[in-house]
């Protein structure tokens, strides 16, 4: 409220510098603007560092009736003249940041009026932006805004052609690129090589630093950032690092028990006290806990519950229990337990596709052990071991701590991994727990490449799951490999079946369309056969009733008739010149030409002998004494 210091990372920081002296910590960051003390006898002003110690005491004894050291003022006989309060203004535009310093009763136009100076850019083109209670006009006086001390803005320019595209471009380029930084941690003598794009920001450096060494960011002071970089909260690419390798030293700082002249000194670098506010209060023990307040009694309380019960008949039911009861002790921060029998996790890690297989780790909780607290809560519950299990390790867990369930599973073991790797189980003292087992699954066993035991730490145990995955993902590729080209074989062999098949189906196909074809042929034969048949036997009917031929010398009239086939031939016959038209009509039909398909042309005239009565004499229709007659085909 007295500073605007909200971030509190900041304001443990100031404290921390100020051996925990609250009024000492508002007076470095505001000094002199209320260095005021009200005493029941009038207004006195302190000299030197306002609300300092001495101040403060002596205040104390001369206002015995006085409550606090932050009552208001409230002058009597004198005024005293306030000094003014000067603000740090940091304005980014586009690649350059200019630093601005001014009298809180100093408006925001006057900000302006010094960047028209630096940036070389009319004032009415600028946009000031990023003020806290929103947007202000020129007329603005600082002093009503109730700033902190530090603030950050940055100048919009929309009515100004952009920068240079070469020069975007550029930008563009070192986003992209990758940086390594070797970073030594200090206290432990260890360097550690990461790699960083250019778009990563100072603060997820920190953060994954704090990941490696266990320090939180907070207390990380830092050696080698270039002078440029400024703020956490920039990328590597604008930091000014040295592309592509650039060294740094991080180590812890000091005890806030310190004299406030090493903590000015060792905060002289913007970047040994980081602006997190994710990292509140990592370490317990600096706030006075201790693992004894943290895991001892409260611990001996929750196991009068056991992790798993004794003798449990179904696996699945009893790691319910066992996930059940290692949330309620360690929070609900902890690596996902398969639910389910050690076969059942061995086909969900180790029995699908290659690309989907995992690890298997096997935890083995033991309760009497001294170290599974500290293990649990600060080694398995961490974050970064959490996020790195869930994914890419099947985790299963055990209890080892009845001798049934121990017994259980070391029969398991035995059957699984072999006698081998179940004895060096059965040898493990009970102080050696708990144990986190990684399980790799080949073609034709499992096999364990790790056993892990409870005293290590967060970083020994991060380092030696990712030599597992690394040796595991090697093997995965291969057998990613081998999939590979089995299913390409298998799947040139389905082309090949399908191929057959369809091949056989076409062939099938046309056999079957010829026998049909064939039968179709078959049956209009026999069709044709009868026909023919039927028609032969009416042509020999029609023949044989046929009246005889009269002779030549015959007394009667007789009636000699030529008659032309299509196909240019020609019969004669006689006919009495008394019979029926219909006798010549059966004659014709005899010959194999019905009347029904074929009609009987007459010469002179021409007309259609068949439309005539039948039953008329060849002397009516004027068929007598001779006549030559034509037979074409009805349409």
């Amino acid at each position: 409220a007295c500073t605007g210091i909200e971030n509190i990372d900041e304001a443990i920081t100031l404290l921390e510098q100020n051996n925990w002296d609250l009024v000492a910590a508002i007076n470095g960051v505001i000094p002199q603007e209320n260095g005021i003390l009200q005493s029941e006898y009038g207004v006195e002003t302190l000299h030197g560092p306002a609300y300092g110690p001495s101040s403060h005491s002596a205040a104390a004894s001369s206002a015995p009736s006085s409550s606090s050291a932050f009552r208001h003022v409230v002058p009597s006989r004198q005024i005293v003249e306030r000094q003014p309060r000067m603000l740090d203004f940091r304005v980014e535009y586009r690649d350059r940041n200019v630093d601005v310093v001014l009298e809180d009763s100093s408006s925001v136009g006057d900000i302006k009026h010094i960047l028209e100076n630096e940036l070389q850019i009319p004032a009415s083109k600028m946009l000031l932006k990023g003020w806290k209670t929103g947007d202000v006009d020129d007329s603005t006086v600082l002093k009503s805004l109730h700033l902190p001390k530090n603030n950050s803005l940055y100048v919009l320019t929309p009515d100004l052609p952009p920068p240079s595209s070469s020069h975007s471009g550029a930008l563009q380029e070192s986003l992209n690129q990758n940086f390594m930084l070797i970073v030594t941690h200090r206290e432990v003598q260890r360097e550690y090589n990461l790699n960083f794009s250019g778009s990563s920001t100072i603060q997820e450096v920190k953060r994954n630093v704090y990941d490696l060494t266990s320090i939180p960011v907070r207390h990380q002071l830092w050696e080698g950032w270039p002078s440029s970089a400024t703020d956490d909260s920039m990328t590597l690419a604008v930091s000014g690092l040295t592309f592509p390798c650039h060294r740094l030293t991080v180590g812890r700082r000091s005890s806030p028990v310190q004299t406030r002249e090493q903590s000015e000194e060792q905060c002289t670098d913007v970047h040994m006290v980081s602006d997190s506010d994710g990292d509140d209060f990592e370490d317990a023990t600096e706030f006075g806990v201790d693992d004894g307040e943290m895991f001892g009694v409260a611990s001996s309380a929750l196991r009068k519950s056991p992790m798993m019960p004794e003798n449990a008949e179904n696996e699945g039911d009893a790691l319910l229990q066992f996930t059940a009861e290692f949330s309620s002790r360690y929070g609900d921060c902890h690596p996902v337990y398969f639910i389910g029998s050690l076969e059942a996790a061995f086909q969900e890690a180790f029995y699908g596709k290659a690309r989907d297989r995992k690890l298997l780790a096997i935890y083995l909780h033991h309760d009497e052990s001294v170290l599974t607290n500290v293990f649990c809560s600060q080694m398995l519950c961490a974050e970064s071991i959490v996020s790195y299990l869930s994914q890419n390790f099947i985790t299963w867990a055990w209890d080892m701590t009845k001798e049934a369930n121990r017994a259980r599973f070391l029969t398991m073991c035995t059957r699984h991994f072999g006698s081998v790797v179940a004895q060096t189980i059965r040898t493990q003292k009970t102080d050696q727990f708990p144990l986190f087992l990684i399980i790799m699954g080949k073609r034709s066993s499992n096999e364990v490449l790790n056993v892990i035991q409870g005293n290590t730490t967060v970083d020994e145990l991060m380092m030696r799951l990712m030599a597992a995955m690394e040796i595991f993902s090697a093997q995965q590729q291969e057998d990613i490999k081998d999939e590979d080209e089995r299913e390409a074989r298998e799947n040139v062999k389905r082309e090949q079946d399908e191929a057959y098949r369809i091949s056989l189906e076409a062939d099938r196909a046309k056999r079957e369309a010829q026998e049909r074809e064939m039968a179709e042929q078959f049956r209009l034969e026999q069709i044709r056969k009868e026909q023919e048949e039927e028609r032969e036997a009416i042509r020999l009917s029609l023949e044989q009733s046929l009246p005889p031929e009269p002779k030549e010398e015959s007394t009667e009239s007789v009636s000699k008739l030529r008659i032309r086939t299509p196909s240019g031939e020609f019969f004669e016959r006689r006919f009495l010149a008394s019979s029926k038209l219909q006798v010549v009509f059966d004659f014709v039909a005899s010959k194999g030409y019905p009347w029904e398909e074929y009609k009987l042309l007459g010469t002179f005239p021409r007309r259609d002998v068949t439309q005539l009565d039948p039953n008329k004499s060849l002397l009516e229709v004027k068929l007598y004494p001779q006549e030559t007659l034509f037979l074409e085909a009805k349409e």
